[in-house]
């Protein structure tokens, strides 16, 4: 069994950074591809960035493109999720999940592990 635990969220202005990271433990994560999904209140849970179990192929959401980054260190069991000029229209809980399929893209939400999530708020 694979559990992750997500860390970083916060409140944060207009314009902030905040680095999300996803632990995993039980499990190597390195068998993993890794996503990174969030759900503000009111709206579907969306995808807004995947990598794959090496790092080499990476996906993300139009609205985060050139904004985040997602990376991983395999020898640290970690994903991190590096979010720069923020928006408000960012602020959701931001969850990590896990499966040994590779989705190719974000529209597929059928992964097997899922963290509890972290809360951003962004706002002045």
């Amino acid at each position: 069994q694979l559990q992750l635990v997500e860390s970083g969220g916060g409140l944060v202005q207009p314009g902030g950074s905040l680095r999300l990271s996803c632990v995993a433990s039980g499990l190597t994560l390195i068998n993993f591809n890794i996503a990174w999904f969030r759900q503000a209140p009111g709206k579907d849970r969306e995808g807004v960035s995947c990598i794959s179990r090496s790092g080499g192929s990476t996906v993300y959401a139009d609205s985060v493109k050139g904004r985040f980054t997602i990376s991983r260190d395999n020898a640290k069991n970690t994903v991190y999720l590096q979010m720069n000029s923020l928006k408000p229209d960012d602020t959701a809980v931001y969850y990590c999940a896990a499966d040994y399929a590779w989705k190719g893209g974000l529209t597929n939400q059928n992964y097997r592990y899922w963290g509890q999530g972290t809360q951003v708020t962004v706002s002045s």
